[in-house]
């Protein structure tokens, strides 16, 4: 069943989306009620630890995410500022200083690539929406601000977004 038919479905019966693989468990369509938010919109709950694109006032899809550990949280509005696919990537300041053998850079494509397969920086260009060479990180309190998904999350959020999309962090 394709994912456009699926979500179809899911809106139209207000159900999940079950398919025949773990890997295409994800992301599931969930009821939510979330009229303050536009359709397109991307809310991303650090304390749930899930990342809700918004499809209709009734209904989200809903990805499973690492985010900020303790000290590095952050909540605001932002909005996507570039789509990179297999990006290269080279420490912040503050990571370098905390992990200080880490290389100037690592290459897109490396399995050392703590970006994954795709990124979206936000406005700012501090931090970003992932993805992650290490899936056991995906669920908890993690990184440095970033938000992460699994590569195969990242993979559908990024085809289903745009540079602009709005961008919410609630804790």
């Amino acid at each position: 069943m394709s994912m456009r038919i699926a979500v179809a479905l899911a809106a139209t019966f207000g159900a999940g989306v079950l398919m025949s693989t773990a890997a295409q468990a994800r992301p599931e369509v969930v009821g939510l009620h979330a009229a303050e938010y536009s359709p397109g919109t991307i809310v991303v709950r650090t304390g749930e630890r899930r990342l809700y694109l918004i499809l209709d006032d009734g209904h989200a899809m809903r990805y499973p995410v690492g985010v900020g550990k303790s000290g590095k949280q952050w909540a605001g509005t932002t909005r996507i500022e570039g789509k990179y696919r297999n990006p290269a990537w080279s420490p912040p300041p503050e990571v370098k200083r905390d992990k200080p053998q880490l290389p100037d850079v690592i290459p897109g494509g490396s399995p050392r690539n703590p970006m994954g397969v795709a990124a979206m920086t936000l406005s700012g260009g501090e931090y970003a929406i992932h993805g992650t060479n290490v899936p056991g990180s995906v669920g908890g309190f993690v990184s440095y601000g970033c938000i992460r998904m699994l590569n195969d999350d990242i993979t559908d959020l990024y085809s289903r977004v745009s540079v602009g999309t709005t961008v919410v962090v609630t804790r």
